[in-house]
């Protein structure tokens, strides 16, 4: 598997999560525009450590989460 090097991240567009609270609390934030992982990070830590997620197992989770 190929994934993206954290410096690759550096010019990446982070948007946060539609599920995300209005006051600037918990939110979750993915780059998109990487094939073939999903990068995410925590909005109140942008410079903070990152997690990189298969696409195909972002999806599983993201799947689940939408039927729970």
């Amino acid at each position: 598997m190929r994934t993206t090097p954290e410096h690759h991240l550096t010019t990446a567009t982070w948007r946060k999560s539609s599920y995300s609270a209005g006051d600037g609390g918990d939110c979750l934030e993915v780059a998109d525009g990487h094939p073939e992982v999903v990068p995410v990070r925590d909005s109140k830590n942008p410079q903070g450590p990152k997690l990189m997620f298969r696409t195909v197992s972002w999806t599983a989770f993201v799947t689940h989460l939408k039927e729970a």
